[in-house]
């Protein structure tokens, strides 16, 4: 079962360089119905190329499909959290958590970019953070106005934080999504704190079911721009200033198609591995 995508259409699109290297040559890497990805022949990222233009990505969300992607995100929001959790423990979350609250005087900070309907950031609120979002669908307002939650609803780039604001920046789910992914890396960079930290999850293309599944991997979708592996997000995190402290996997084998203690050992030893479905990343400024 692929994740929630709006539907592939015509559109304002065309050929972008290689978010990581600027490189303009390219070769097939994976087919899928209606549109593909290429892999650059220079770094080895995977990106669909051409791709629709900025302004039509935000259009989507703003349009029919942003209320089907809310109707989405809220019957979903509890089993999404609870993944979100075991992601951000096996990154070490809690433990950055546990040492900011006992070494500041005030609340930590945390933006959750991509925040959805905001259960998490209510989740941390909770446990002692001051925490904002930014979403730029309509998930956004029900954050505001169901959670009471500060969240944006324009692009991160657009919102001019001042430099320095926070102690910690995630994006769950939602790099794979940008245009520009090194432009926001380079953004979120600014605006953390010194030694602030970056939690990013996103599908892993050099996973078990990638390799598996190929184009009809679950996670080759239209909204999804850019497929990183460890090995690329590792690199452009380096350029874009950060130290990788972390990666964690998870995900061996999909729900349904194998046995359960089959399916079991597949997610153990994906973990264990490294060619999980799924990654969380940790970096530090």
């Amino acid at each position: 079962m692929k994740t929630w995508s709006t539907p592939v259409c015509a559109g304002k699109s065309g050929i972008v360089p290689c978010s990581y290297c600027g490189g303009l040559s390219f070769k097939p890497a994976l087919a899928c119905e209606g549109f593909s990805y290429v892999r650059c022949s220079s770094c080895g990222l995977v990106q669909m190329n051409p791709q629709p233009v900025k302004d039509e990505i935000i259009a989507r969300y703003s349009s029919k499909f942003g209320k089907d992607y809310l109707s989405y995100e809220i019957e979903n929001e509890n089993a999404f959290l609870q993944l979100q959790k075991l992601a951000l423990k096996d990154s070490g979350f809690y433990k950055t958590e546990k040492a900011l609250m006992l070494c500041k005087t005030e609340p930590p900070s945390v933006l959750d970019v991509g925040c959805a309907t905001g259960t998490l950031l209510a989740f941390l609120r909770d446990r002692g953070w001051n925490v904002k979002g930014v979403e730029i669908s309509p998930a956004a307002e029900y954050a505001c106005n169901v959670r009471q939650l500060d969240a944006r609803n324009i692009p991160l780039e657009e919102i001019a934080f001042p430099s320095g604001s926070f102690n910690v920046v995630l994006a769950s789910h939602l790099i794979e999504h940008l245009n520009e992914p090194f432009s926001f890396l380079k953004e979120v960079h600014r605006i953390l704190k010194d030694d602030g930290q970056i939690f990013i999850t996103t599908p892993n293309i050099s996973g078990l079911q990638a390799y598996l599944y190929g184009g009809r991997w679950r996670s080759a979708i239209f909204d999804h721009l850019y497929l990183f592996s460890a090995h690329t997000l590792k690199k452009m995190l380096k350029k874009a200033g950060f130290k990788v402290e972390k990666t964690s996997t998870w995900g061996g084998i999909a729900a349904g198609l194998a046995p359960a203690w089959i399916k079991k050992s597949a997610d153990f030893l994906a973990k264990r591995l490294g060619f999980g479905d799924v990654m969380i990343m940790r970096a530090k400024k």
